[in-house]
This record gives C-alpha cells, structure tokens and sequence, in this order.
C-alpha cells in the first residue's frame, strides 16, 4: 500500500466527517433547548466513523483525526512522515468538506442552525479556555484510549472494532455537544473555523491544543497499561503427517 493511497483515503474520510457531521448540525442545531439535535448530531459523527471505518480503514486505518494520528505515532504504529502527511490531508479533507458545506447552504439559502458552519466554540463554558480544554482533553483521552485499546495486536476485536470506536465517538459527542460542540479532532475545527472567522478562529488553538494533549496522555496511558500484558503466543500450525505411497 503506497502513502498516497493512505493519504487520499483520510482525505476522503476527513471530508464526509465534516459534511455529514457539521451539515447535520447545521440543518438540526445543538442548542441546550433542542434535544433532539444533540442526539442527531453525535450520532452523525459516531456513524461516519462506523462507516469509514469499514471502508478506508483496510487502506488508512481510518484516522481521519490528527489526534488519533498522534496516538498512533506514540504507540509505534506509524512513521513520522507518514504522520505529516496524514495531518495535511485530514486538515485539507476538512476544509474542502466545510467548502461544499458553504456552498451548498449559501446557493440554496439554507439557514445555519448552528451559524458558523458548525464550528466549536466556547459558549456552552461561558468563554473559558481553561474549562474548554479540559472537555476537550478528557474526551480525545477516552476517545483515543478506546481506538488504541480496540486497535491492539494484543487482543481481537473481530469485526466489531469500526462499530465500538463509532459508537464511542456518539458518546463523547453527546456529552461534549453542550460544552465545546466536541471536537477532539483539530482537523475538523480548522475546516469549519476557516470559513466561520471571528470566535471560531480565534478560540480554534484550544481545540487543537486539547485534542493533542489528550491523544499524547492517551498514548502515554494505554502503553503503560498494556505492557504487564503479555503478547500472544503465535501459534502454528501442525502439518498432518503426508501419507507415503508404498510400492508392493
């Protein structure tokens, strides 16, 4: 597998987790009074993943999130060349999924329930950096530990692995939405942040900061916690005995 299919496959899954997830906070909003946009919203993002995880994962390992890309390269399980350029390509599959996003609701004069093309802010902590980073370093902690206990050659997930990360992003969301719109992916603040200005760009560095302090004390965590285990013994296989022909 080349780098360029790895980096085409986290441009592809970066894009549709921003326009599906943001789109459908735009269409449904995420204020506190609405309930049921909150709901929608996270399940959005937990069911790209589910989604994208079946379908780049064989290719990219589905990132599509540089704090997740940062756990990974902790961990051992990627160059940092191969990092670098998972991160361009995630930030870039954002911003041209924000770009379509922006397109298709100013053509169609479609309002932006959440007026800034779904962009995290600090309103749900009244304004406070201190309480948006910590949300935002608890959540990537949990949400990354999960993907790198999930991920690990030491156990076996099945097939199960996409739909248990899925559903943990759903959870963070529905948690976090309130609070900071949860991010714990910067790639996917930068797109909306781009094109939204004012607040979300400037408050953009406490959801890239927070996700990367979270996927860094998660990868430093899981390692120490998966060391006292011991690594599978490969098993092989037994031949069965070849049956000699005799000649009489």
């Amino acid at each position: 597998m080349t780098s360029i299919n790895k980096y085409v496959a986290e441009f592809i899954g970066t894009f549709v987790l921003v326009f599906l997830g943001c789109g459908t906070a735009m269409l449904v909003g995420c204020d506190a009074v609405n309930g049921g946009g909150y709901i929608l919203t996270a399940l959005a993002f937990g069911l790209v993943i589910v989604g994208m995880a079946y379908c780049v994962g064989n290719i990219s390992g589905c990132h599509i999130n540089p704090a997740v890309s940062l756990g990974v390269l902790i961990s051992g399980g990627m160059k940092a060349a191969d990092f670098v350029g998972y991160i361009i390509a995630q930030c870039a599959g954002a911003v041209a999924g924000s770009a379509v996003l922006k397109g298709i609701f100013d053509l169609g004069s479609v309002e932006d329930k959440t007026g800034g093309y779904g962009a995290n802010g600090l309103a749900g902590v009244n304004g406070s950096a201190a309480a948006g980073l910590i949300v935002e370093v608890i959540l990537t902690f949990i949400f990354v530990l999960t993907i790198l206990g999930v991920t690990s050659k030491k156990f076996k997930h099945g097939s199960f692995g996409g739909l248990i990360i899925g559903l943990t992003l759903t959870l963070v969301h529905i948690f976090g939405i309130g609070l900071t719109g949860t991010s714990v992916n910067p790639a996917r603040s930068f797109g909306p942040a781009l094109f939204a200005g004012g607040d979300a760009l400037s408050d953009l560095w406490v959801f890239i900061v927070g996700p990367f302090l979270g996927a860094i004390l998660a990868a430093i965590i899981y390692k120490f916690l998966e060391s006292s285990v011991p690594a599978p013994k490969e098993t092989v296989p037994v031949k069965a005995p070849s049956k000699k022909k005799t000649t009489k």
